[in-house]
């Protein structure tokens, strides 16, 4: 279910002494740009600071990403490989199809839970600067995911208009990530997976009745 995303080039192939000493620096800066990215923003973190965090040369950067830019992209397709994961194992805990569209909101309160929380990575990113065409594509790719998830979950619990309540749905996630990073407040994924299910139980009535 999970779509992949860029994440840079791979490690060439060759001395596997070299190769292991990119991977390892490639890990190290994508580590140092996942922290440092996430807690102080990508337009105000340099790559100055990302290469002194990873404690790597600073050819190191380029020989793995090729720019800034690159890495970022690289740093969110990370992040939306990781949360896909966590959506994923959430909604897997489910047979009832009702429950594993509702399971989305489950895991997004287990994010707003964590104290590490500073908001969506990809909305924070795009908001920050414009975004370069990589950055773009990225982010809209992890939203397209999203939004492809509820509808395919939604159609699966026999709702109507899947699309349009896709979309619905997503708003409310949406929201809920927004708020949480505001108020700090685990509880909002709790009303956001309320609401939801009553947006869901009208559209599957709807089908219903239709019938």
């Amino acid at each position: 279910m999970t779509k992949k995303l860029p994440s840079g080039p791979a490690t060439p192939r060759g001395d596997t002494g070299v190769a292991a000493s990119r991977a390892s620096a490639r890990e190290r800066l994508l580590a140092a740009a996942d922290e440092l990215f996430y807690e102080g923003g990508v337009h105000s973190v340099g790559i100055d600071r990302i290469i002194e965090h990873a404690g790597v040369a600073k050819a190191s950067l380029y020989d793995n990403f090729g720019s800034k830019d690159e890495l970022i992209s690289a740093y969110l397709a990370a992040r939306h490989d990781a949360r896909a994961a966590r959506v994923e194992k959430a909604v897997a805990r489910h047979q009832d199809p009702r429950d594993r569209v509702l399971a989305v909101f489950d895991a997004l309160g287990e994010t707003l839970a964590d104290s590490r929380y500073r908001g969506c990575a990809f909305a924070r990113a795009g908001a920050e600067q414009r975004p370069s065409d990589g950055v773009r594509t990225v982010c809209d790719t992890a939203r397209d995911w999203m939004r492809d998830l509820f509808a395919d979950l939604v159609r699966d619990a026999g709702a109507a208009r899947p699309d349009a309540l896709a979309r619905q749905l997503q708003m409310l996630y949406d929201g809920a990530a927004v708020s949480g990073q505001h108020d700090r407040d685990p509880a909002i994924a709790k009303a956001a997976r309320t609401a939801a299910a009553l947006l869901l139980d009208a559209a599957i009535a709807a089908r219903r009745n239709a019938r």
